[in-house]
């Protein structure tokens, strides 16, 4: 069997890729399974893809990658399946999707991992979104063989098109989140982390850490590819690096997850709690979407206002005993059901 994973980011990247594509790919050999990773930008313009300006190098970034998207169709005949994550062209209508199922017959697997079919504008693709179209997601998901979906509301919306959605949550690795945060401290550490698109977030929060400031002593680290626009004396960047990842996270005594509440926010999977989880690090986030799912109240907590926010960041602060309770609580969780583990044979099926 061979498989053509057609990917919008260079190989490791980003992190819905990494985690609900790439880590997959090396259990596929030993199914007899062949594939090849096909991204549609190149890391020269990844590199500068968010930044302000470049705008030839952009366009020129562009062109490049839709030049490879022509060649790959004339090489879809050598493939069983073609697996779309997320998006194969960022701009325009999904003719690829469609030469793909229609004129190649290809069985197309869909998988998405946020409400794509939403308009979702930040400061950095304010200049992209006018060009996409979002009424592409419904016409793939109808096209798909199947799909995969990384939250229940997103399964839920791609059933409306086609029978054959399989709920996938985004699965952490054992193998390397194979160590548990030590709680013993005299300086606890509140984190974060995410990307340039979840750093508005953080806004969300910025009150309730001001108010705790006031009266205890912590740092609150960031780690993200950009920094974050939040007035906290207590507040510490770190840029992340893919090489030292889950070393940076285990700084957390604390994570945190922030999110409005608006229909965006239900696609989200709630990884960044799952990450702190499988480290053996409690959880508190926002009472939205999969979060409420995601995290147990053994191993964490869900807020709806900034009191429940204060109130479980404090106790958490405060209560080494019980960061270490739930920290083990929710590393069992995250094993049993959020690991690459337990959904190997779920993503495996796909291609059944």
């Amino acid at each position: 069997m061979k498989v053509l994973f057609v990917v919008p980011y260079p190989k490791g990247k980003a992190a819905s890729q990494r985690f609900r594509v790439e880590q997959f790919l090396p259990y596929l050999p030993a199914r007899s399974i062949k594939y090849k990773l096909a991204p549609f930008w190149d890391n020269a313009t990844w590199a500068i893809l968010y930044k302000e300006g470049h705008l030839l190098q952009k366009a020129v970034g562009v062109i490049k990658g839709l030049a490879r998207r022509i060649i790959l169709l004339a090489k879809l005949p050598a493939y069983d399946f073609v697996f779309i994550h997320r998006e194969t062209i960022p701009v325009g209508p999904p003719w690829f999707e469609w030469m793909a199922a229609k004129v190649y017959r290809k069985k197309l697997i869909f998988d998405f991992d946020d409400a794509i079919w939403l308009e979702n504008t930040s400061e950095e693709n304010k200049g992209a979104t006018r060009y996409k179209q979002h009424g592409n997601v419904a016409r793939i998901c109808a096209w798909s063989y199947k799909i995969s979906a990384g939250n229940r509301y997103l399964k839920s919306y791609a059933q409306q098109f086609s029978q054959q959605v399989v709920y996938l949550p985004t699965t952490v690795d054992l193998t390397k989140y194979n160590q548990v945060k030590n709680q013993a401290a005299e300086r606890i550490v509140i984190g974060w982390t995410g990307s340039h698109s979840t750093l508005p977030y953080l806004k969300l929060l910025e009150p309730v850490l001001q108010q705790l400031e006031r009266k205890y002593d912590f740092d609150f680290v960031v780690i993200a590819d950009k920094a974050p626009d939040i007035k906290l004396r207590s507040l510490l960047f770190k840029p992340w690096q893919p090489e030292t990842e889950i070393e940076d996270l285990l700084q957390f005594h604390v994570g945190v997850m922030p999110l409005p509440d608006t229909v965006w926010a239900k696609g989200k999977c709630a990884f960044k709690a799952l990450q702190y989880m499988a480290l053996g690090i409690p959880a508190v986030v926002a009472a939205v979407g999969a979060n409420t799912e995601a995290v147990p109240g053994t191993a964490g907590y869900t807020c709806a206002t900034e009191l429940e926010w204060y109130n479980s960041l404090e106790q958490l602060l405060l209560n080494a005993d019980l960061r270490c309770k739930m920290g083990a609580a929710g590393k069992l969780w995250v094993t049993e059901k959020y690991s690459l583990q337990a959904h190997q044979a779920t993503f495996l099926k796909l291609f059944i």
